[in-house]
């Protein structure tokens, strides 16, 4: 393996300060925050789907509690233009010129609540900036500050006045994640916690955005082994050919696999994963690890799928079983 002069110390530190302050407010969701973090650092973009009142929302709030950087909300509805996610030109008919009027995109922690309430052309006006990192406005374009990061959530049990995101803005996110139910223990704790004598929680910045901008530079020093990088790409090329990698059973159940995204994303988490757990190479555990979360929105399930009762979760499970481990 190659020697890197990273010193992961700090940055485990410092983030390990974050999941703590996080704690503060947040109950039995570890997993979920440490995958909050992996977007963070990686400079990936997280949607969370999950039924209502499973603390989606607080999750994302109180992650960018923490940080010491501007926080926007946009709350999605039907009603919604895109212009009241990028803003708008204000006409100035005194002066007979064009004010702009920067919308809520421009922070660095933005969270899309419930983005499958609105239609397609607000969805769409997500686009540019969670790809290209900048907003047009009439015939000026604004980059959007560093560090810029789109955390979206999306009720998967409403069909009534929603509108499912595309294929095209679903690859745009990093991670697709899926928030269960609490343990009844934990369902306890946070009965105690938030509807007891003393005041709710709340959490307190304890990282700055230049911290986070540092910690995903410190990203491309961590090694990564090419029998590492050819794992990620054999387990997003099993999705989109089943048959030519031994998967027979799923070429009638997938009916489009992961993009080349699926497999950046697969090494880019890997890296993250190994620098949050102290370490400067990522091992294939690193990449299995996340792959779930990398796949499950990337994999188009058939119809025959569906009649069966298969998800997406199913068939990445399958392909994650079967391709060799390095």
């Amino acid at each position: 393996m190659a020697e890197s002069g990273l010193d992961t110390t700090e940055i485990k530190a410092q983030f390990d300060a974050v999941r703590a302050e996080v704690g503060k407010v947040l109950v039995g969701q570890d997993d979920l925050v440490h995958r909050l973090l992996l977007a963070l650092i990686a400079d990936g973009h997280v949607l969370l789907e999950g039924v209502p009142g499973l603390a989606k929302t607080l999750a994302i709030s109180t992650l960018a509690a923490t940080v010491d950087c501007r926080f926007s909300r946009i709350q999605f509805t039907p009603d919604m233009l895109p212009g009241d996610v990028t803003g708008t030109q204000i006409f100035n008919p005194r002066e007979g010129t064009y004010s702009v009027r920067k919308g809520p995109v421009f922070g660095n922690l933005i969270l899309a609540d419930e983005i499958n309430r609105a239609p397609a052309k607000v969805q769409a006006a997500l686009l540019e900036a969670m790809q290209e990192r900048q907003v047009t406005l009439g015939e000026e374009t604004f980059p959007l500050d560093e560090p810029f990061l789109v955390m979206a959530t999306q009720n998967p049990i409403e069909q009534e006045g929603t509108y499912p995101l595309p294929e095209a803005q679903l690859d745009r996110f990093m991670m697709k994640l899926r928030v269960g139910y609490l343990s009844n223990d934990d369902e306890v704790r946070v009965i105690d916690r938030m509807a007891g004598d003393g005041a709710a929680p709340t959490a307190s910045p304890v990282i700055s955005g230049t911290e986070i901008i540092n910690a995903r530079q410190a990203i491309r020093q961590v090694f990564v082994d090419d029998k590492v990088k050819r794992y990620a790409v054999d387990l997003v090329a099993a999705t989109r050919d089943p048959a030519a990698a031994g998967l027979p059973d799923l070429v009638n159940l997938i009916e489009y696999g992961a993009s080349v995204r699926g497999s950046l994303s697969l090494v880019q988490l890997a890296k993250t994963h190994a620098l949050l757990a102290g370490r400067n190479y990522a091992s294939p555990h690193d990449v299995k690890s996340i792959a779930p979360d990398v796949l499950r929105h990337r994999i188009v399930a058939t119809y025959e799928a569906e009649a069966e009762g298969r998800d997406t979760d199913d068939l990445a499970g399958v392909v994650l079983n079967h391709v060799e481990v390095p």
